[in-house]
């Protein structure tokens, strides 16, 4: 960002990096970013549903069907 960006701008920006960040932290999957991800890299592909997306997400942290030892 250079220095004649807008003030709010880069308030907007640090705030969007910021939130980002935290639900990074506390394990909460980024559905837009996941979505961008998709449309960029696999455009032929439909991107999951936002539910969808999570209940994989949980699957894939959490595990489903055996048990795990930790």
């Amino acid at each position: 960002m250079s220095p004649s960006t807008p003030f709010a701008e880069r308030v907007n920006a640090l705030w969007t990096f910021l939130a980002q960040t935290a639900r990074l932290i506390v394990g909460v999957p980024d559905y837009d970013r996941y979505v961008a991800h998709m449309r960029r890299s696999h455009p032929d592909t439909p991107p999951m549903s936002r539910e969808a997306f999570f209940v994989n997400r949980l699957d894939a942290r959490y595990g489903r069907g055996a048990s795990r030892c930790c």
